[in-house]
């Protein structure tokens, strides 16, 4: 049964008929006051949970003061985010948006004027299949989403696609016509797919070599996701252009576009937009970033991500599921049967929230504040979800391992990989 008026929503996604009234760290809360653990978060945007204190402390303070002025004015909190996040990307120039769609239709904007610049008129870029970028029109034609090219033709042109950390065929696709090699670190919407070591540094070489662009959409992974403030810094490079949002505002909708002196190619009127950069959302974002760069923040992310991954390694154990891919609190569980949205609708019914990007697949996105505790409650509720949806079949035991692992166990000895 829809809940009342939902026939007014354009039916553009799937829902269950529950309503969210409230949330809180890691819960959600719906009409009726049923109580559900998430391990969605808005699709990793919560980076600090539902209503974050360092979120409605900076919306309290700043609303009173003032909302947005204008794109035209410079304010106060916008000045400052930029400059932290020149500071801490070691990047030198900011435009703000509102959405990681936005960003990455920005840098692509980047890219074709940067190749006019200085390739002689190149505007091509590079991307890979079964990336995602985003919901444009632009973004979806750079994305490699299996089936997003039927959907509104005629598509936009000038993105040459090849399979994910295969730097051979970078190579071989870069052609007089090319201005950018676009990626993201690791693939989230892809299925949390990680690339192999020296895949990242292998595009920076490339990039200069042949002097591209090299843009990196941090849209999920970065603000901490994978265990460190962006997942790039475990290759030891930096890209030209770095997109970033989800996680920036915590929830509230701010993105970011930050790039070096060489990759910063606008001039005034070349882009903008009505809300971009405005009071409220800069000064929501500047907290939630001291928040998350605090490198004792990010270590208790890596220690929480360890933890998921050896349960959800001991899940894929007993339920003879193939495996399980991390990239710190983004993490993936691979099913043995193409059963993923049962699963998902199973675990509904038992108050967990997750997400099934692919029909072999479950991903999860928690807070990166989710506890060890809630971390357990999650693994109990899908242990049962499995043990229906796939009929109890490789189970060896009874219950979900919760034990921490031994010194020197890895996550692959749990399953993870």
């Amino acid at each position: 049964m829809e809940p009342k008026n939902s026939s007014h929503l354009m039916p553009i996604v799937l829902r269950p008929e529950a309503v969210m009234v409230r949330g809180q760290g890691s819960y959600l809360w719906d009409t009726s006051g049923r109580r559900y653990l998430d391990f969605l978060q808005g699709w990793a945007v919560n980076a600090l949970g539902h209503c974050a204190p360092e979120v409605t402390g900076a919306l309290r303070e700043q609303s009173g003061q003032l909302l947005t002025a204008s794109p035209a004015l410079y304010n106060a909190p916008g000045l400052k985010l930029a400059a932290r996040l020149a500071e801490l990307t070691g990047l030198d120039e900011v435009a703000f948006t509102n959405s990681g769609a936005e960003a990455n239709e920005i840098a692509i904007k980047l890219a074709r004027k940067w190749g006019r610049l200085h390739r002689r008129g190149a505007y091509e870029v590079i991307t890979t299949q079964n990336a995602f970028h985003g919901r444009t029109l632009a973004t979806m034609a750079a994305s490699g989403k299996p089936g997003w090219d039927e959907l509104f033709p005629p598509n936009p042109t000038g993105f040459r696609r090849v399979p994910f950390g295969d730097l051979e065929a970078v190579s071989q696709a870069i052609s007089p016509s090319t201005s950018a090699i676009m990626v993201e670190p690791v693939q989230g919407e892809g299925g949390v797919v990680v690339p192999p070591a020296g895949y990242l540094r292998g595009l920076r070489e490339l990039a200069d070599e042949q002097n591209l662009l090299l843009i990196l959409d941090e849209v999920q992974t970065g603000l901490g996701r994978t265990g460190t403030l962006f997942a790039h810094e475990t290759a030891g490079i930096r890209p030209d252009v770095l997109t970033l949002g989800k996680g920036l505002g915590s929830g509230v909708p701010i993105a970011a576009v930050v790039a070096n002196h060489r990759g910063s190619v606008f001039e005034p009127g070349d882009h903008g937009g009505t809300y971009h950069g405005n009071p409220l959302v800069t000064a929501v974002a500047l907290r939630v970033l001291e928040t998350i760069s605090d490198p004792e923040f990010l270590r208790g992310v890596r220690a929480r991500a360890e933890w998921l991954g050896n349960q959800l390694g001991a899940l894929a154990r007993r339920h003879g599921c193939p495996g399980v891919r991390t990239a710190g609190l983004l993490c993936a569980l691979e099913l043995p049967e193409p059963v993923a949205e049962q699963v998902r609708d199973a675990c509904f019914r038992r108050g967990l929230l997750l997400n099934a990007p692919r029909p072999h697949l479950l991903r999860f996105m928690p807070s990166l504040r989710v506890s060890e505790a809630e971390i357990d409650e999650m693994a109990k509720s899908l242990d049962s979800a499995l043990d229906l949806v796939l009929g109890g079949k490789a189970r060896e035991h009874t219950l979900v391992q919760v034990d921490r692992p031994t010194a020197g166990q890895s996550r692959r000895a749990c399953g993870a990989r």
